[in-house]
């Protein structure tokens, strides 16, 4: 058994585990690998646009799709799942279809960090469940709370399939 604070795996603690090797952490492909990453405004710039319109267009669908007290959170469930089946599409694009495309640098940071970032709300999702255990209707806030991560992990994994038997089949 490990310490608190070490790696069960490989008997270190987090901060001592290597950065590349066989018990290598997953690095995000898009990182740089410098120990102090370059900032580039431009990307900077495309997370900020997106991140602004997708909490515009989360505004518009909660404003539109309004639940009663004790109602389900149907706005928010709707953002949360299908921006889950969003980013499980834009994943098998950037990694599959785009890699090396140059073209593709921002796609990513403006469609996965600023659209869908500003899409999609954990916070909401956290204070929708509370409000409803506050206002006693407990099967609601279960259903709500069990329902969007069950639903989210299905929408990435149908966003996934989808997307990969749409752009990575074998042409006839």
């Amino acid at each position: 058994m490990s310490a608190p604070g070490e790696d069960a795996d490989l008997g270190r603690t987090a901060a001592a585990r290597p950065l590349h090797g066989e018990h290598a952490l997953p690095v995000d492909p898009d990182v740089e690998r410098s120990a102090t990453p370059r900032v580039t405004w431009d990307v900077i710039a495309v997370i900020a646009l997106g991140g602004a319109l997708g909490s515009l267009a989360r505004w518009g669908l909660d404003r539109g799709l309004v639940a009663g007290p004790g109602g389900f959170p149907w706005a928010t469930f709707a953002e949360n799942v299908s921006g889950c089946l969003a980013l499980g599409a834009l994943m098998v694009l950037v990694q599959e279809v785009w890699p090396a495309d140059g073209r593709a640098r921002l796609l990513r940071p403006f469609a996965g960090v600023g659209v869908l970032g500003g899409w999609t709300t954990f916070s909401t999702y956290a204070l929708d469940t509370r409000g409803l255990l506050a206002g006693g209707h407990g099967g609601t806030a279960t259903a709500y709370l069990v329902g969007s991560v069950l639903a989210g992990l299905l929408a990435v994994w149908a966003g996934i399939a989808l997307t990969e038997s749409i752009v990575l089949r074998e042409p006839a």
